[in-house]
């Protein structure tokens, strides 16, 4: 969860997890989103990759980055549980004995 939130405190990756929430894009494409050059955004890829937010996929000369919705709503219904907030797992029933 500490990787997560990391990779959350930065305005650009949050922004690259916006971009991405349309579908999975190109290092490049998401790099033209800003300005700031490619070694920097190469460490923000990376930080969220070790978060795993993101998976990256080689194709062909390019990197093409797709959203981990999953690993960010896990983090997110965590955090929010460790505090008493937020939806709770369903109670399994107890079985009657017969």
């Amino acid at each position: 969860m500490n990787q997560v939130f990391k990779a959350l405190s930065d305005p650009t990756r949050r922004q690259v997890l916006l971009l991405l929430r349309q579908g999975p894009m190109t290092a490049g494409e998401l790099s033209e989103q800003f300005s700031v050059s490619k070694p920097t955004m190469s460490a923000h890829f990376a930080v969220l990759k070790e978060a795993d937010l993101v998976h990256a996929e080689k194709a062909g000369k390019s990197i093409i980055y797709h959203l981990k919705l999953s690993v960010l709503e896990e983090a997110l219904l965590g955090f929010t549980q460790s505090f008493g907030l937020g939806v709770q797992a369903p109670r399994r029933k107890k079985e009657v004995a017969r």
